[in-house]
């Protein structure tokens, strides 16, 4: 069966790209900006109180404007260029970007849906890196479930062998469904 797994196939249907609405921006600029202002205004007890507003805003607007730019720079081509092992007659039909739970490492990658096959690759920049294959014949229930028993975000998947795969997703709904329509076609 390893002698089937072609690497040459090439394709990107989706980009990482930390994008936020101005929104999320200047609701992330205000919290920042408290956070960081209170904790030094409280830790330094030379700082007057406009100092502290002030470096806390600088630091707010720096950290929410510049961090997603630096990130999409340096780490936004090894999450788009994550290619799964894929067997001679598998297509790749959709990229889902998710985290897969291993223990207690949220490991960051995609989940591919294939044409036979439920494929987990991670990035290069885990502890924990590899690919996990689930067929979809083994698959016995796609769930919905909460991270950390807080976030709607997460997706469990139990095979028959009583295996669990834990992941957390975007659009989980949306998610949802797109794995279970390959399990229903």
């Amino acid at each position: 069966m390893e002698n089937n797994i072609s690497h040459k196939k090439q394709y990107s249907k989706k980009e990482f790209k930390l994008d936020l609405t101005w929104k999320q921006k200047v609701f992330g600029i205000f919290l920042t900006s408290l956070a960081y202002g209170t904790s030094i205004y409280f830790l330094n007890d030379s700082l007057s109180i406009t100092s502290a507003i002030i470096q806390g805003l600088l630091f707010g607007i720096l950290f929410v404007l510049l961090f997603p730019w630096v990130m999409n720079k340096m780490f936004g081509n090894k999450i788009n260029n994550i290619i799964p092992d894929l067997l001679d007659n598998e297509n790749s039909e959709d990229e889902i970007f998710a985290n897969l739970f291993r223990g207690f490492e949220g490991v960051g990658g995609k989940i591919f849906l294939t044409n036979q096959r439920l494929i987990f690759k991670s990035h290069s920049l885990n502890i924990q890196k590899g690919q996990t294959n689930i067929d979809y014949n083994d698959i016995v229930s796609v769930t919905k479930r909460k991270t950390f028993k807080l976030r709607d975000n997460g997706i469990k998947i139990t095979t028959k062998k009583g295996d669990e795969y834990c992941f957390v997703v975007n659009n989980r709904n949306v998610e949802l469904k797109n794995i279970l329509d390959k399990l229903n076609v």
